[in-house]
This record gives structure tokens, C-alpha cells and sequence, in this order.
């Protein structure tokens, strides 16, 4: 029977947290005495045995809003698949819960930790900063996935934006572009900011002075897709720097609307690797990212910021390659 026994189930038994039953176990600062005694004593009512291996069977709530979901085309819903992958090979539980518009405004605290159901939460994507500062003041463990938040020390897992748009902005150059615009707008996430200064990046160390005509907005306030490209883009631009596959894809549908062709009259280049590179007519060099390594990487973490509290937050870079297709014309 003593096998059977998690620290979850003295959790539940005592009406405490896991990390408050997993201190108390280890000696750990942070437990009164008198808690800790009980916290022994329903362990050993139980039969819970200590063990040098950690304990299995957490409870991971996952958030993020409901703009990112679109089943079987979202980049975030192929994300949280390998998620669930890598939490259940841990012997770990992965819940979902999408966050509204309206409750991401309000800062509702979500169902999973007002039902206590949850040990930990992966923050999936950009939430306003608002919310995430409500998240972070309930003092449950949490990381976040593919988004950081200035000033917040938290773990966090991202992919290599910054250095991975200066490499793709490299690629157009050394192929003879330099009539270049971005595509994605500044500030909707971190991502794209960090991927806008990666483009910035490469230009400067080229020679070639970024200015704001440079920029292609690609989503409204509300989040959503909405690109105008310029009517005048075939005369002043040779290539396309879109901050992720969704716009790329985006982009190729409405050049090729405007009866430019890619990429005899603009070069395209996305960000992600995601599966729109490949379903347009012309396949979109792009920047793969190592979804399955962020997945991986972001279920290690939150493991650790349950079971060591106390530990110092990290921050997780996670690099990609070039995928070269046929988007890119070479000029020189």
C-alpha cells in the first residue's frame, strides 16, 4: 500500500498544498512546526514512504488565451500537443484552460486554481502583464512558455527570437536584399518585439538605417490577423520579413492577389516552421523553432519550481535552424 501513497494524497488529506507537504517532509523553511508534525504523522497514517527518487503525479494547469487557439492551424495548439506529451511522460497531468478576452481584462483567477485542482501552471504565450502579476501574487508555482515579462522573476521558456529574425534577415541580405520590410507588430507580444529587434539588428550591422516605414503591421488591438500591405510594395520592397508562418502564409496569399509572384517579384521569409510554410503554392523558407526541446524544457521546469520552490528562477533559450525552400530569390 505505502507504494501507492503520493505526496498529493497527504495534500488533499491535510487541505495544504503539495509544496507545503513536500517542504514539511524535507525539513524545509517555510512550515511551522506544528505543521510539520502533522504533516509526518498523516504520512505515516497513510503509510507514505520517503524516497530518495522524486515524487510523480503532479497536476499541471495549462493557460492561454483563447487567440491562440485554432484547432489543427494554431503553432500554440501543436505546442500544448507536445506539452501533454512530455507532462505524461513525467507521470504528470496536463489540464487546459483557455483564458477569454473578458477574464484575461478582468483578471479572473482561473477555474483550475479557484478549485484547487492544480499544483503548478505553464502560462502558454502572452498574457496581458495584469494578469500574469495576478497569477504570480497567488503564490502557486507557475513558468512561462514562449513569453516573458520585463521585470518579473519567473522561469521562463522561449525560443531563440531575437538572434534567429537577425539570422533570417542575414539570409535576405547575403542573397543581395536590401530593400526589406518587417512584418508583425511591435509590442503585441514578446515575441515578435524580440524578433522585430532581431531584424533591426541585422540591418544596422549591414549599414542600412531601420525606419518606420520599414514596419508592416500584421494583427489589430484585438490580437487577430489583419495585414494591409502597401500598394506601392512591388517598386520599394524585395523582401519579406514576417514574424511568424501564419503571416508569411498570409502575406503569400495577398501578394499573389495582387498578382505579384513569389519570389520573381518579393522574396518571403517566416518564423516558426510551422506547417503553413509548406501549404502555400511556393514553400516559405523559414526559421525552424524546436518545439518538442520548448515542451520538454518547460515540463522540466515547472517540475523543479514545484518540488524547490526556494530555487533560483531561469530563463530558457531555446535555438532553431534555417529551413531553406524555394521563397527567396537570390539578387547578388
Amino acid at each position: 500500500m505505502a507504494k501507492n501513497i503520493r505526496m498529493a494524497d497527504i495534500a488533499e488529506r491535510l487541505g495544504v498544498s503539495i509544496v507545503t507537504v513536500s517542504k514539511a517532509l524535507r525539513g524545509k523553511d517555510g512550515v511551522s512546526e506544528e505543521l510539520r508534525a502533522e504533516v509526518i504523522r498523516t504520512a505515516e497514517k497513510l503509510g507514505y514512504v520517503m524516497k530518495g527518487a522524486e515524487p510523480t503525479g503532479f497536476s499541471i494547469g495549462i493557460l492561454t488565451s483563447s487567440r491562440y487557439l485554432a484547432r489543427g492551424t494554431s503553432f500554440y495548439w501543436s505546442l500544448y500537443e507536445r506539452l501533454l506529451t512530455h507532462l505524461t511522460a513525467g507521470k504528470d497531468f496536463g489540464m487546459l484552460e483557455v483564458i477569454s478576452t473578458e477574464d484575461e481584462e478582468g483578471t479572473v483567477i482561473p477555474r483550475v486554481l479557484l478549485e484547487n485542482r492544480v499544483q503548478g501552471i505553464i502560462v502558454m504565450g502572452k498574457l496581458s502583464p495584469a494578469y500574469l502579476r495576478m497569477i504570480a501574487g497567488l503564490g502557486v508555482p507557475y513558468t512561462l512558455l514562449d513569453t516573458y515579462e520585463v521585470g518579473m522573476q519567473c522561469d521562463t521558456v522561449i525560443s531563440a527570437g531575437y538572434m534567429g529574425m537577425c539570422d533570417m534577415t542575414s539570409y535576405l541580405l547575403r542573397r543581395g536584399h536590401r530593400r526589406l520590410k518587417f512584418v508583425g507588430t511591435i509590442g503585441s507580444t514578446s515575441s515578435i518585439t524580440d524578433r522585430y529587434f532581431g531584424f533591426c539588428r541585422a540591418l544596422t550591422d549591414a549599414g542600412i538605417e531601420v525606419t518606420p516605414d520599414m514596419v508592416i503591421s500584421d494583427r489589430g488591438p484585438d490580437g487577430m490577423s489583419n495585414i494591409v500591405l502597401p500598394s506601392d510594395i512591388r517598386s520599394t520592397t524585395t523582401g519579406l520579413v514576417c514574424n511568424c508562418d501564419f503571416t508569411a502564409y498570409t502575406v503569400f496569399t495577398k501578394l499573389s492577389a495582387m498578382g505579384i509572384r513569389v519570389p520573381e517579384d518579393i522574396s518571403i521569409v517566416g518564423f516558426d516552421n510551422y506547417i503553413l510554410s509548406e501549404m502555400s503554392t511556393v514553400g516559405i523558407t523559414t526559421y525552424s523553432i524546436d518545439q518538442d526541446e520548448m515542451a520538454s524544457a518547460s515540463a522540466a521546469q515547472i517540475r523543479k519550481r514545484i518540488l524547490h520552490p526556494e530555487r533560483r528562477p531561469e530563463r530558457i533559450t531555446i535555438n532553431g535552424t534555417i529551413i531553406e525552400r524555394d521563397s527567396v530569390r537570390r539578387l547578388s
